[in-house]
């Protein structure tokens, strides 16, 4: 798919730092993306063309986007609470 932007030329340099407006501007989208869960990381990287998951992670800590957010926090002590309580509940009394 191809999309066609125009921007003015006073907004286009802060809007869009770099050498290449067109590939700033792909990043933004595919980080915007990735950070509302719309898209994962392997379709970041294809989107990207970045190679390995150290590259991206690499890429992530570069524009600040975490990839374990709160919600990933509480699901996974909700996960480690329920397993403990299944544990404790198959335990000889």
């Amino acid at each position: 798919m191809h999309i066609r932007i125009e921007i003015p030329d006073d907004l286009a340099a802060p809007l869009l730092p770099g050498h290449n407006p067109g590939r700033a501007a792909l990043e933004a989208i595919g980080l915007e993306a990735y950070s509302q869960r719309r898209i994962t990381g392997y379709q970041l990287r294809s989107l990207l063309g970045i190679r390995s998951r150290v590259e991206l992670d690499l890429f992530l800590k570069e524009h600040r986007v975490e990839k374990y957010t709160v919600e990933d926090f509480e699901h996974d002590l909700a996960t480690l609470r329920a397993v403990d309580a299944k544990r404790k509940a198959e335990q000889p009394a």
